[in-house]
């Protein structure tokens, strides 16, 4: 946390920029308010980097655009029913916005827009204080009627007006509590806590769009298990995300098996650790973090009590990934991303068979084929996935996985792994078997594709023999 002379000297620098300055200049030459607002104020108090610039400004949005096209290299009104002009000056993106006065019915889920003429009144229906900060430019003069700064200082989130009002203009600012619990390492001070668990059913007034954004930004913070945990306790995870908090599964005195919510938040945890020290993801990866919060959701259908004590959770692999499908899908997640998740969870208990025997090159291969462009995922899930305290076994499992690294890079070495096809593609099927297009042409190349996958490479020819065998044993010649 930067004192509030540092935070104001490093305002000031930021206002000093080629690009803050310009637009300073252009709005007070116009006769208009600018005011840079929310994150880039707050960070430069947490000491932490300034990526996005945001404004607010008396100006319509018809007066922005007046003021910005000529010293903007691009400009676009995407968000001009909100208020919001966007632009790139002096090489940097901005974002300009009419002050706002926004009022909630209580049943829509988007708010009526309303242009509002102060500053001050546009911070307290902000979010959070500490978000409901702002400088005047080109006065570099900081505006805190909230107590934003004193928050910022206590690692505090509070809502500038009565949290109940706050949640009930916008209730997916109680997921935003959590998001920014996680980014910032703040606790949500004690009665908008409460407000969040007694609006908790007002979430179901917000699109599945705007909810799966905000959980993925959650998500992509470095550290969202705080913001989970959040969620969870308020009841927010059960109307959103209901298969989390059914992972806190009853344990009886007889049958005793690991804590499953507990162990998905580690799990998290380590896929995040292993995403980032790995490197070879772009990080955040919302694929790994949704697959490692969703990869045990199967276990609560498939739970049996087992005679001495025992528990057995048969096929949650495969729930899981139906769950899965069926939530992410709900919420509205693109298809690739659905896709990807389900093929993890489907696949997250592949390996632990690997430390049963040795695995032949056949099961490598389909161990890869299987993974197709998941397989550095799936290493980060399983990996992940062993939160033992036992420490020998948790090295052995380690070393089991490492092993079986080694082995998929000397056979991709060796055979294009990542590429395996049969030796005969379905023109040279037809060719050597003299038929036409047809189901038959799928049979024949599956069949090739086995063998190639349980023999490795064996050449053109022998394929051609093979598949003269296998058609011949049909009688379909």
């Amino acid at each position: 946390m930067q004192s509030v002379a540092q935070a104001l000297d490093r305002l000031s620098g930021l206002a000093a920029s080629p690009t803050v300055a310009k637009l300073a200049e252009a709005f007070a030459a116009a006769g208009y308010e600018l005011a840079l607002v929310g994150g880039p104020v707050r960070d430069a108090f947490l000491g932490r980097g300034t990526n996005d610039l945001d404004f607010t400004t008396d100006a319509t949005p018809d007066g922005i655009l007046e003021v910005v096209k000529p010293i903007a290299e691009a400009h676009w009104d995407i968000g001009r029913d909100f208020g919001t002009i966007g632009a790139k000056v002096h090489g940097h993106t901005v974002e300009i916005t009419t002050y706002r006065a926004d009022a909630y019915d209580g049943t829509s889920r988007k708010p009526e827009v309303v242009f509002g003429t102060s500053l001050e009144d546009d911070l307290v229906r902000r979010d959070f204080t500490v978000n409901a900060l702002a400088l005047r430019l080109p006065q570099i003069a900081l505006v805190d009627p909230s107590g934003g700064v004193e928050d910022l200082i206590a690692g505090v989130l509070r809502t500038p007006s009565e949290p109940e009002v706050s949640f009930g203009d916008d209730p997916l600012r109680m997921m935003r509590a959590a998001r920014f619990a996680s980014q910032l390492g703040f606790e949500v001070e004690e009665g908008t806590l409460a407000a969040m668990s007694a609006l908790a059913p007002e979430i179901d007034r917000i699109s599945a769009e705007r909810v799966r954004d905000e959980l993925s930004k959650l998500l992509c913070t470095d550290a969202p298990r705080r913001g989970i945990r959040l969620l969870v306790d308020t009841g927010i995870a059960a109307r959103v995300l209901p298969e989390i908090p059914a992972l806190k599964l009853e344990i009886d005195e007889h049958h005793h098996h690991k804590d499953v919510y507990e162990h998905s938040l580690t799990v998290l945890d380590q896929a995040i650790d292993y995403e980032v020290s790995r490197g070879r993801l772009e990080s955040p990866d919302l694929v790994v973090r949704l697959a490692a919060l969703l990869h045990d959701i199967g276990k609560p259908a498939t739970r049996r009590l087992e005679p001495g004590g025992a528990v057995s959770f048969h096929h949650h692999d495969i729930v899981g990934a139906k769950l899965a499908k069926k939530r992410l899908r709900e919420l509205r997640f693109d298809n690739d991303t659905i896709k990807a998740v389900a093929r993890l969870i489907e696949l997250h208990l592949r390996f632990f068979g690997y430390t049963d025997g040795a695995w032949s090159d056949s099961a490598v291969r389909r161990y890869v084929r299987d993974a197709g462009d998941q397989l550095e995922r799936l290493h980060i899930l399983t990996r992940a996935d062993v939160t033992t305290r036992n420490r020998r076994k948790a090295d052995r499992l380690g070393f089991a996985y490492d092993d079986l690294e080694e082995r998929i890079a000397r056979l991709a070495e060796e055979e294009e792994l990542a590429a395996v096809r049969p030796e005969l593609d379905g023109q040279q099927i037809m060719a050597t078997l003299g038929i036409r297009p047809g189901p038959v042409v799928g049979e024949a190349y599956k069949y090739l594709l086995d063998v190639r996958l349980d023999e490795g490479p064996i050449g053109t020819d022998a394929a051609r023999e093979r598949l003269l065998a296998w058609w011949a044993a049909r009688g379909d010649a």
